[in-house]
């Protein structure tokens, strides 16, 4: 079935048919779609997600993120196949910034899943390729409606960057996966107050074999530099728990604190409340993408533009002013 009109556009009521039916080819071309810059596909893109917009929301939203080589996409190799082995249907989606300055893209992280990657239940997606990251951010959070219309209960979201994406990943996901190593030196070397603050759980991978009592020893001081900090919810103090991606051990007790959190956080109207102020921060990620698109694309502004950062470079206008002048060519 053609998801495509005869006059070329997109056929957005076969699309929505397509999605519904968790035909994952049909689900891949319509996030396609939401990814492209054209102008005409960006709003087809926006009457795709609000059609489908009612068949979503039902899925279980993690997002994972750890520093490299810390085994994020081995954990989510692991994590996903347990679920989809359980009966559930898994997407996995990333956010990565570097893609966006670089053009480059994260498809090597397929290759880094080859179970999931061969699953018929699980559905693995890697960012777009350009955009601002909050452009990124929003693209992964229709990408992620998408994706629940499909029928698919639990979504992962990886975050392959560091720093702003961190946050924005946890800020459209219902629980945010800290994965850490063990026997690093110093352990709470790495421990990024911003993002563990923000963590519903630390994980310390690769606890098997020789690095079994590193791995506990770390997650004894991880648990120790947690006390000093105040939780993200008033009804969930984050656990640290040990597990090994490589072996598998300890998958099942993770996914266990998934659910745990989950109702504890819906019992007590947490979950409702953290799924609106995500509506509103996508709204403005949005916003801030559209308004970026339009600086770089306007004739008029595109021709000051080298005029204006000249006159900033040189010392010639202050920023400020340079603002000002940008802001009027828009005018805002």
């Amino acid at each position: 079935m053609s998801s495509r009109s005869p006059s070329g556009t997109p056929d957005l009521a076969n699309l929505a048919r397509g999605v519904r039916a968790g035909e994952r080819s049909v689900i891949a071309r319509a996030i396609t779609l939401i990814e492209s810059r054209r102008a005409d596909h960006q709003k087809a893109a926006r009457r795709l997600v609000q059609e489908l917009l009612p068949d979503s929301g039902k899925a279980v939203r993690v997002g994972i993120t750890g520093a490299p080589g810390v085994g994020k996409s081995t954990t989510i190799d692991a994590l996903g196949t347990f679920l989809t082995g359980e009966g559930h249907k898994v997407a996995v989606l990333a956010v990565d910034p570097s893609s966006a300055r670089s053009g480059g893209s994260i498809l090597a992280d397929k290759t880094r899943m080859a179970r999931l990657g061969s699953d018929p239940n699980a559905f693995v997606r890697p960012s777009p390729s350009s955009g601002t990251l909050g452009g990124v951010a929003a693209k992964t959070r229709e990408s992620m409606l998408i994706c629940e219309a499909a029928g698919y209960d639990v979504v992962l979201v990886e975050t392959v960057g560091t720093g702003q994406s961190e946050t924005i990943v946890a800020d459209m996901t219902d629980f945010f996966l800290v994965l850490m190593l063990p026997g690093a030196g110093d352990e709470l070397q790495g421990l990024k107050k911003g993002v563990i603050e923000i963590a519903d759980m630390i994980a310390i991978n690769k606890a098997d074999g020789d690095n079994l009592k590193r791995a506990k020893a770390a997650a004894a001081e991880y648990r120790a530099a947690l006390h000093i900090l105040t939780p993200r919810s008033p009804s969930w103090s984050p656990p640290v728990v040990t597990y090994s991606a490589l072996s598998g051990n300890g998958i099942a007790a993770l996914w266990s604190s998934v659910l745990d959190h989950r109702e504890r956080m819906t019992a007590a109207g947490e979950l409702a409340g953290r799924r609106r102020e995500q509506q509103v921060k996508w709204m403005w990620a949005m916003l801030e993408d559209r308004m970026f698109a339009r600086l770089k694309s306007d004739p008029a502004l595109k021709a000051k533009l080298p005029r204006i950062e000249a006159a900033v470079a040189q010392g010639r206008m202050t920023p400020a002013v340079a603002v000002d002048e940008i802001a009027t060519a828009l005018g805002v």
